[in-house]
């Protein structure tokens, strides 16, 4: 019987959608790139999808996060996307959580339940905990490197960790994650060198905040906001997304 994911079908085969609909992934970050993964994941069949993020739908969002529209703006993105996956597909289940990830919250979550980790948050203590808590777990992880102030998203690669190059947040992964003894990461990351936002004090959101009231962490307290566009982040999301299904399905093209 053909179903909104049919064409899926087609490719994975039904012993890979049926893996898929049994399948809960987490998704750390629900923003410029973890907004498609989700969007991916979603209509691929994953059937439950734990989202994690604490921020809400800013105006500034609009121009690269899914989620993100003017009847969205001050919303919570966890509550927006769970209602875009429920739009997707009516059967799965979602679980949200309003909150930062940070080491001195991760006790918070059982990584042993997830069958796999999705990094797509930006800060590298939140990062290395997510690495180092699903190492433990034994829990399949993929985390998404720098896509701010890029414009080419054909420049990213799926790679280990210590593979990359270029990317100024990797190189920080890398020297963190040899400290602690973690040998590989799957990571998206671009080989694209970053630019340098154009210093204009009328555009800045540190100078002109106006995220939602409410906003826990807003532009003002940030050392530098990025420049982004709409077609890079969404590239890293989707790529990343991509390595999830196949890893999970086992059907790969590569």
């Amino acid at each position: 019987m053909l179903n909104q994911f049919s064409r899926t079908e087609l490719l994975l085969g039904h012993e890979g959608m049926e893996k898929l609909s049994k399948a809960r992934v987490a998704v750390f970050g629900i923003g410029g790139v973890g907004g498609y993964t989700v969007e991916a994941l979603a209509r691929s069949g994953v059937g439950t999808l734990d989202l994690i993020d604490d921020d809400k739908v800013c105006l500034t969002n609009i121009n690269r996060q899914i989620i993100a529209t003017r009847k969205t703006v001050g919303q919570y993105k966890v509550d927006v996307a769970e209602e875009r996956v429920h739009d997707i597909n009516p059967d799965a289940v979602v679980h949200t959580y309003k909150m930062f990830y940070t080491p001195e919250t991760a006790s918070q979550f059982d990584f042993t339940q997830y069958d796999y980790v999705v990094d797509a948050i930006d800060t590298v203590t939140g990062k290395i905990e997510l690495v180092e808590q699903a190492n433990r777990a034994g829990t399949p992880i993929i985390s998404c490197m720098g896509a701010g102030n890029k414009l080419n998203a054909a420049a990213f690669e799926v790679s280990d960790i210590y593979k990359t190059s270029f990317c100024p947040l990797a190189r920080v992964m890398r020297y963190e994650l040899r400290r602690r003894g973690i040998r590989k990461l799957k990571v998206v990351y671009s080989r694209e060198q970053a630019m340098t936002p154009i210093d204009d004090m009328a555009t800045s959101c540190r100078q002109n905040c106006i995220c939602p009231p409410g906003t826990a962490r807003k532009c003002t307290q940030r050392r530098q906001v990025p420049g982004s566009t709409a077609f890079v982040p969404a590239a890293a999301g989707l790529i990343a997304a991509g390595e999830v299904v196949k890893d999970l399905t086992g059907v790969r093209n590569d």
